[in-house]
């Protein structure tokens, strides 16, 4: 296997971006910490340097926040599964779906794991995240709920190559994350 494409740890600190949804966030604000599912984040790494002939640490930082975006409309995804099953127990009296809105969360961590053998910008974290290692919070506003739906259910297709798929991630896509400090977290799940 050639050296870029094997696992390396990461010595420094890093500024890592961890796909998420509402409930997620719910979660993280009740145990003061989260764990990213599979461990799984993004970050600037040397891989995502080299596949990118120019741009500065801010622009990485935007390329790595995406591919969170991206991977937290899997996890909306996964939600959405998970309601469709549980529609059909007419005895259950959780939630028709999941809130429509990708979140990201922005944390400093130590000890991850470089991952360009899954893709330029992952990375594995070893161990959850505590609250005060989150340096932001970025979520979706209403306004981008109905094309977060729509892409929701085209994820795959869209990984596929399907272009009709890919022009309604696009449109998803288009909306930018709205930024939080990580203090307002709980004030922002009060309003959802």
């Amino acid at each position: 296997m050639p050296a870029s494409s094997e696992s390396s740890a990461v010595s420094k600190k890093l500024r890592v971006y961890v796909p998420a949804t509402v409930p997620m966030l719910r979660e993280l604000v009740a145990d003061r910490e989260i764990r990213a599912l599979n461990d799984t984040a993004f970050a600037v790494t040397p891989a995502l340097r080299e596949a990118y002939a120019s741009g500065d640490d801010e622009e990485l930082a935007e390329v790595a926040m995406a591919e969170a975006a991206r991977a937290s409309l899997r996890l909306l995804a996964q939600e959405q599964e998970a309601a469709d099953l549980r529609g059909s127990d007419e005895s259950d009296s959780a939630p028709a779906g999941p809130i429509f809105r990708r979140a990201v969360i922005a944390a400093d961590v130590d000890g991850a794991t470089l991952r360009p053998d899954l893709d330029d910008a992952v990375v594995r974290l070893s161990a959850a995240i505590p609250y005060d290692r989150i340096a932001s919070i970025h979520v979706d506003l209403a306004e981008a709920e109905s094309e977060v739906s729509k892409a929701v259910g085209v994820i795959d297709a869209a990984d596929m190559g399907d272009t009709d798929a890919e022009f309604v991630l696009g449109d998803a896509e288009d909306h930018q994350l709205a930024w939080y400090a990580a203090q307002e977290l709980p004030f922002l799940l009060d309003l959802l």
